[in-house]
């Protein structure tokens, strides 16, 4: 087992939603404040901020008030473990083969 797996079981679960997953997707793209997140979604606005905290607290996203507004950010670097766990899953055949089009590609431009 991993050393990370607390970290890496807090961010599937986080994750397992599809309302977490939409709102990861939103944030991907820039930060946003809490009523521009709930507004695809046909749920009370406490109902969101369950979903929020939580993604907060698996560590995904950060939060800052001002005045009376929240901006909700994606956190840098916080699929990592997600990506790392999952590159670990890869087989040697899938690794060879990344390796062999690594190497193929810079064939290819050497030749060119």
């Amino acid at each position: 087992m991993p050393k990370y797996h607390d970290e890496l079981d807090a961010v599937l679960r986080a994750l397992a939603d599809p309302t977490r997953r939409a709102v990861v997707e939103r944030l991907a793209k820039s930060p946003a404040v809490v009523s521009e997140l709930a507004a695809p979604f046909s749920m009370a606005l406490p109902s969101l901020m369950q979903h929020l905290r939580v993604l907060e607290n698996a560590g995904l996203i950060t939060s800052q008030k001002q005045g009376r507004v929240r901006t909700v950010s994606l956190r840098p670097g916080a699929l990592d473990v997600l990506h790392l766990w999952l590159g670990e899953q890869r087989t040697p055949a899938e690794r060879h083969a990344d390796r062999l089009g690594i190497h193929l590609a810079r064939t290819d431009r050497k030749e060119t």
